[in-house]
């Protein structure tokens, strides 16, 4: 088994940073798959509810993926927040508001995204700079990894949605084209230099994958005038909000679901890396800033000048003042909060302060429901910790994996174990222990039945 001291310095080191890149690595693909294997699938993870579409939370009146706005408008929605119970996850609650994972994160920097304690107070950043781009079809902002749709039909409403995207060498395009074609369980044809990425590593793909769960375009694609790029759902959603796709544009299947019957062949999408947004609301200017993407990390600097110089005359136009050094605590800060920058204008932590409170519908949409284990189940040791919450972290993203693998904490002689199962076989189990080897590079121990004291 890999060092376990190592993980738990490691993950000590870097709460956010380590979590987020493990979770990263079994998510890897917004139009990828998983290997197949001749074992047997593992046991599905319930979730709840079946349906969530466009419902909206009936909780304090928070809007999360359809507001009203006006013409004159170009921010829409509100902060509010939630109190965490026992075993929530930042990602849960993401997906059931509408929000991706880098947003809910990064608006909330002291909570550990997998392992929150119960009773924190969790930000929803809810309140959104529209782009500066004509309102019209579909809209995304690779810089704050969301989607925006005006409906043609319906002038005064606007839909939002989070997105997953292109990292690194992979980027997501940008400029307009539009919906060519729409597919309804899409078959994914493996482009050769995927193929030949997952070949180098010992690990070979099919040509072509077939409309089921290991179909990583999910259940819905939108195919765009640009060769080989889609809009669609995934079977790996909490890669939602991350830079993890091969430069493809996923959606929660959700989220994809509602747009999908919302949206036709024509429709025009314009793809925009805009970090840093404003906006007049009455007579407050607000500002909203996120950390640009690393392939424009170069044009940060430019950006910035250019953004303080449209500031400058922004305000000298309806001659207000603006505070600079609040300005200059929002680029820094880049979190993606609207904030408003006029003097005596109140921060951020005065706007979250006021939010109303969300009431915790109990469960969320997607939340995993993990089955109990018994002595009579196979089970794997994944780690052994000191500290609880390094395990419940650990724990949280295997059952966030796509597809899910089953786990718990267990406190066990004065530490923390890590079981997943269970797993109705041998074959299940050990694919398990495959899976959590490629994506978390840790080494497990199969427990057969009868090896596993239940309490």
């Amino acid at each position: 088994m890999k060092s376990l001291k190592k993980i738990s310095a490691v993950l000590q080191h870097a709460r956010l940073a380590f979590p987020f890149m493990l979770l990263a690595v079994g998510l890897l693909s917004g139009c990828q798959i998983e290997p197949t294997f001749t074992y047997a699938p593992l046991p599905e993870i319930t979730f709840h509810p079946e349906e969530v579409g466009e419902q909206q939370p009936k909780l304090a009146d928070v809007a999360t993926r359809k507001f009203p706005i006006a013409k004159d408008r170009s921010i829409v929605g509100g902060l509010a927040v939630i109190s965490t119970h026992e075993g929530d996850t930042l990602a849960d609650i993401a997906r059931h508001f509408g929000l991706g994972y880098t947003e809910i994160t990064v608006a909330n920097p002291g909570i550990l995204p997998w392992a929150p304690t119960a009773g924190e107070r969790v930000m929803l950043p809810l309140q959104f700079i529209l782009p500066d781009t004509p309102r019209k079809g579909i809209v995304l902002n690779l810089a704050n990894m969301r989607l925006f749709y005006y409906p043609p039909k319906q002038p005064g409403v606007l839909y939002t949605y989070p997105l997953g995207i292109g990292r690194e060498g992979w980027n997501t395009p940008l400029g307009q084209t539009t919906i060519v074609a729409k597919k309804v369980a899409p078959t994914w044809t493996v482009p050769a230099s995927i193929r030949r990425e997952h070949a180098a590593k010992g690990d070979p793909l099919p040509a072509v994958v077939r409309p089921g769960p290991d179909n990583p375009l999910g259940k819905y694609a939108l195919q765009l005038g640009f060769p080989s790029y889609l809009i669609h759902g995934t079977n790996k959603p909490y890669g939602v909000g991350m830079q993890v796709s091969h430069g493809c544009v996923r959606l929660y299947p959700e989220d994809i679901k509602a747009l999908f019957k919302k949206t036709s062949v024509g429709m025009p999408v314009r793809i925009v890396h805009q970090p840093y947004l404003t906006a007049w609301d009455g007579n407050m200017l607000y500002l909203e800033a996120h950390e640009p993407l690393q392939k424009w990390a170069g044009e940060k600097k430019r950006r910035q000048k250019s953004l303080l110089k449209k500031l400058r005359q922004t305000a000298a136009k309806k001659g207000a003042t603006v505070d600079w050094k609040k300005v200059n605590r929002i680029l820094q800060r880049a979190d993606g909060i609207p904030t408003p920058i006029l003097a005596a204008s109140p921060d951020s932590q005065e706007l979250v302060a006021k939010a109303p409170e969300v009431q915790h519908p109990g469960h969320f949409y997607g939340q995993p429901v993990v089955e109990a284990l018994s002595g009579s189940d196979w089970a794997i040791l994944v780690a052994d910790f000191d500290d609880p919450a390094m395990a419940q972290q650990l724990a949280a993203m295997l059952n966030h994996q796509g597809p899910p693998i089953p786990a718990r904490k267990v406190e066990k002689n004065g530490s923390y174990q890590v079981i997943a199962g269970p797993f109705k076989n041998k074959r299940v189990a050990k694919w398990a222990a495959h899976r959590i080897k490629k994506d978390f590079d840790i080494g497990t121990q199969l427990l057969q039945p009868g090896t596993l004291a239940v309490p």
